[in-house]
């Protein structure tokens, strides 16, 4: 058919050839035929199988949702939308290949599926479409944009949907020609169940895409770094001057919307949940090392998962008081009970062990009472050791210096020093001995005294009163003598085996 002027009888020859290589075009073989059946075929099986897969997904989703609605019911939420519009429009595909093979009786016997005429007239009209053909890509269109509008504009998968359903016309070597033209008309009618066969696999795969674009979005925010915060994980939960610390530093992940369906803390329930962290409040209780021992109980797949809780802290007494202590003031005295407090900071009463010659525990977190003895010399060193939290030992002592209790000061009617009284009071005064400003609340009995009236020989009384042989000095004596009272000698009352020191002596002027 070369180019230039041809005759009528040429032009006829020409236009017969074009009809027969036309007609030779549409002559599509039984192997083609079958291979579009073959194809439909493993098409609805992986139809299937991402349909069973789906519908897993969307339960686990529901579970999920159930189990942790703050992270799951809004995805949930989403996904049953995509697959209710998925759903529909995949039902429509399968009534439509329904109803372009209803006079087919043998839906597998490919070869009688070659006609165009089915295809054709169910969705073109002329050079347009009909009522099905503009229905079908209404369809097609309500389903992209719809899907579109629950998952976002945002690529990459809004680019890959837009792409799976586009409807725009298509390049050919014509020109461009209408999307469904170009896939539908004309076609053996296996070929156009096939192409609806892959449009519902298309639908199968963005149910698949978005779910798991769901799932993994917010599986991505649940690993994402920025959810992790750094946990000090000390080898003990308190560390004593000049001890090395040792602990570790790891990474926790932080997810407020994570909560737990129970929380048991010594063995009583946490109803306080925020940001995922159980709020705890509870008395710290007593000194030394206290445990921490519970669980977390989530759901999961419908069953419960339990995470144990197995930690501890230390309780250390509480400072009420400054420590002011006066050096050289660390002093016991002989003859009485001396009371002390002893304890170490962070170490229960329990595990705290004193000893020293004279030293004895009574009632009371950290009393003691120490009583030196006679051959106890001049210092008394008190030590101290205790078990830590952790097991370790740790030891102190202390040195203490021991004094007598002070001579007290003879009394004459409970007057010290320089007395002036009249003379027949004084045969009749009570003699007395007293401990000014000494700490120790102690009790003295006088035991015997001297008396020495001026010109008169001394008179040694036994007992606190004057005897007949001193009131016979006494009378002799004149206005204005001084009588002195002196090597007074007491006891202690409670106990007598301590020797008191000789008090002061009194003077005794006669008025």
């Amino acid at each position: 058919m070369a180019a230039g002027k041809l005759s009528p009888r040429q032009k006829m020859i020409n236009l017969m050839y074009l009809v027969f290589i036309a007609m030779l075009a549409i002559q599509i073989g039984p192997e083609v035929l079958s291979s579009f059946g073959y194809m439909n075929e493993k098409l609805t099986a992986a139809n299937t199988t991402a349909s069973e897969k789906n519908e897993l997904t969307l339960s686990k989703l529901a579970t999920k949702a159930g189990e942790q609605p703050e992270k799951y019911a809004a995805l949930y939420e989403k996904a049953m939308a995509v697959n209710e519009l998925s759903v529909t429009f995949d039902q429509y595909l399968d009534d439509l290949k329904e109803i372009i093979t209803e006079d087919i009786e043998n839906k597998n016997d490919y070869e009688a599926m070659k006609g165009t005429d089915v295809g054709d007239q169910y969705f073109f009209e002329g050079d347009g479409y009909t009522a099905n053909g503009r229905e079908f890509l209404d369809r097609i269109h309500n389903y992209r944009d719809s899907i579109l509008q629950l998952i976002g504009a945002e690529p990459p998968l809004a680019t890959v949907i837009n792409k799976r359903f586009d409807t725009a016309p298509q390049d050919t070597e014509d020109g461009k020609q209408p999307w469904l033209q170009n896939r539908f008309e004309g076609f053996p009618l296996i070929a156009t169940v096939t192409n609806l066969t892959a449009l519902q696999t298309d639908i199968k795969t963005t149910q698949s895409d978005i779910f798991g674009t769901l799932l993994g979005g917010q599986l991505e925010s649940d690993v994402s770094m920025s959810n992790y915060r750094t946990i000090l994980l000390p080898e003990k939960s308190a560390f004593f001057q000049g001890e090395r610390f040792k602990g570790r530093i790891v990474l926790g992940r932080y997810d407020a919307s994570l909560k737990p369906s129970e929380v048991i803390v010594n063995g009583q329930p946490v109803t306080d949940i925020e940001d995922g962290a159980a709020m705890l409040d509870f008395p710290a209780g007593n000194v030394g090392e206290r445990t921490v021992k519970g669980k977390f109980v989530f759901i999961e797949d419908g069953k419960p998962v339990e995470i144990e809780i197995n930690s501890s802290y230390a309780v250390i007494p509480k400072p009420n008081n400054a420590v002011i202590s006066a050096d050289k003031m660390n002093v016991v005295y002989r003859g009485v009970e001396n009371p002390m407090t002893i304890s170490i900071p962070g170490v229960p009463d329990n595990l705290v062990k004193a000893t020293a010659k004279g030293l004895r525990k009574v009632k009371g977190a950290g009393r003691y009472l120490m009583e030196p003895g006679t051959g106890s010399g001049k210092e008394i060193q008190i030590r101290v050791s205790g078990t830590l939290p952790d097991g370790s030992k740790v030891s102190s002592s202390q040195a203490f210096r021991i004094k007598d209790i002070p001579a007290p000061r003879g009394t004459l009617r409970k007057q010290s020093g320089h007395v002036k009284i009249p003379k027949t009071s004084i045969a009749n005064a009570t003699v007395g001995v007293e401990l000014p400003d000494f700490d120790f609340d102690l009790t003295l009995k006088t035991t015997g005294f001297t008396v020495k009236v001026p010109g008169q020989s001394a008179v040694v009384v036994r007992g606190n009163k004057m005897n007949a042989q001193a009131k016979k000095v006494i009378n002799k004596a004149r206005r204005g003598d001084l009588i002195t009272l002196f090597d007074i000698k007491s006891s202690l009352v409670g106990n007598t085996s301590y020797k008191i020191k000789n008090a002061a002596p009194v003077s005794i002027e006669v008025q």
